[in-house]
């Protein structure tokens, strides 16, 4: 027995070293980073050399619902503040989420104060649904910290500042935020002297009754509003004076979606490239006291698009371009190579004088899931240019269901498309061998091109 247990001895592994322990502070921080937040803060208890280790992570990203309530959140943080005065640490990133009571301590305002130091480059804080009367306010320090490259405020208020001095950020996302007024969220975004990226998601009680973008650098901006659950909070929303005022001739890329404001002065986009108004909805103008009429105020906007190149139209507002129309001609997008449209009711009769506009068109892609009939045929003086010599692309989104509309701008496009490629139609399942009759007569249409192929995709019934 005694020779059994000596070999077992014998076959027993040494003592592995601790080589990780043996590295330099600097390079166990780095690790650290890679590991959540929480599982860094786990490997306090390990030693004494352990202890404060994760202090000097140059990232922190925390959410108080992995903790067993939000007052031992709040310890945590308060901890780590505390730690990181007495070590002098600074954060790179911090990215807090948080869910809170109606009863809970205010805390991020000063937790946010301490770390916005010239040190802090991105910061990120999100909090869940709360009441707008409780809200955290962000400190004075955060609009003065210079080196921030990047902001993400969810559910925040933003208060007075006497000054804001933000030279390095590039990328801005308010969201649901409230403003003590609309100036304040004016003077942020015209602050950024170099800000590129901006995305802002409104809130019915934001107090921002015109949204004033001024910018010289912006190149991306989407705009959009959250009306809650199902629309809920859509008939509290003041239509009549509310408004937007933009101004960013390096502006690039442009998104609406549910932007209900009423007045809307868009000016000064000589740089725009894509432009998505498929939330852009009921499009209206007044003069805002700046003495012009209605009608400049809609050339003004139809000037500054003019140079897009990719642009997605919804029916409501083809609406307003449907009455434009009636007042003067569309100027040329001599630009405009991808064009998505919506129509509604009798809209889609504009079709053609809307092609005339886009003399070098190369895709369309139009929406008639709206369009319940067609009073008359469709009817040009001429055949638009982009017919003739650029549009290889042609897509009917709406299920084609053989009603006179979608056959008549099929057969519109197939009759005076000469370079077109492929036409694409989408059939309703239920209804494909009636769909498929209305296909075989456009098909016998006479067609200029003589490579064009018309695919239909049969999509399944919801």
């Amino acid at each position: 027995m005694e020779e059994r247990k000596e070999k077992r001895l014998c076959h027993q592994r040494p003592a592995r070293e601790d080589l990780i322990s043996k590295l330099p502070d600097s390079l166990i921080s780095q690790i650290l980073l890679y590991l959540p937040t929480e599982e860094a803060v786990r490997t306090s208890v390990l030693s004494n050399r352990w202890k404060s280790l994760w202090l000097s992570i140059p990232g922190l990203d925390l959410d108080s619902r992995v903790f067993p309530n939000y007052k031992v959140f709040v310890r945590i943080m308060d901890k780590f503040v505390d730690l990181s005065r007495q070590e002098k640490s600074y954060l790179h990133k911090l990215k807090l989420s948080i869910r809170k009571g109606e009863y809970d301590e205010y805390c991020v305002t000063r937790w946010i104060d301490f770390v916005a130091t010239p040190k802090l480059w991105h910061l990120d804080f999100e909090c869940g649904p709360v009441d707008p009367d409780c809200l955290e306010v962000m400190p004075e320090s955060l609009y003065i910290c210079e080196s921030l490259l990047h902001l993400r405020l969810h559910r925040a208020f933003l208060d007075s500042f006497e000054s804001v001095s933000l030279p390095c950020l590039k990328t801005m996302r308010l969201e649901l935020n409230v403003y003590a007024k609309d100036t304040c969220l004016e003077s942020l975004i015209s602050s950024c002297p170099v800000l590129e990226d901006l995305s802002i998601v409104r809130r019915v009680d934001d107090n921002v009754k015109v949204l004033r973008v001024r910018s010289q650098t912006l190149t991306t901006l989407t705009v959009s509003f959250d009306f809650g659950d199902y629309g809920s909070e859509l008939s509290r929303f003041d239509r009549g004076n509310s408004g937007l005022l933009f101004d960013a001739p390096r502006l690039k890329y442009l998104n609406f979606f549910d932007e209900l404001s009423k007045s809307k002065i868009i000016s000064n986009l000589s740089s725009l490239a894509k432009a998505d108004f498929a939330g852009f909805f009921d499009v209206q103008y007044h003069s805002d006291g700046a003495g012009l009429s209605k009608n400049q105020l809609a050339r003004n906007f139809f000037t500054g698009i003019s140079r897009v190149r990719d642009m997605i139209i919804s029916g409501d507002t083809m609406k307003f371009f449907y009455s434009y129309l009636k007042i003067e001609p569309l100027p040329q997008f001599w630009n405009l190579s991808c064009l998505e449209a919506g129509f509604c009711s009798s809209h889609v009769k504009i079709l053609p004088t809307l092609l005339e506009s886009c003399p070098n068109l190369k895709s369309i892609v139009l929406d008639l899931t709206h369009c319940m009939m067609l009073t008359d045929p469709l009817s040009c003086s001429s055949v638009p240019q982009c017919l003739l010599s650029s549009l290889k692309y042609a897509e009917i989104k709406s299920r084609f269901t053989g009603r006179c509309v979608e056959r008549e701008v099929a057969s519109y496009l197939v009759k005076n498309s000469v370079v077109l490629k492929k036409l694409v139609v989408h059939l309703s399942s239920s209804m494909q061998q009636q769909s498929l009759v209305v296909l075989r007569d456009i098909l016998a249409l006479p067609m200029p091109s003589s490579i064009c192929q018309i695919v239909y995709v049969a999509d399944a019934d919801t």
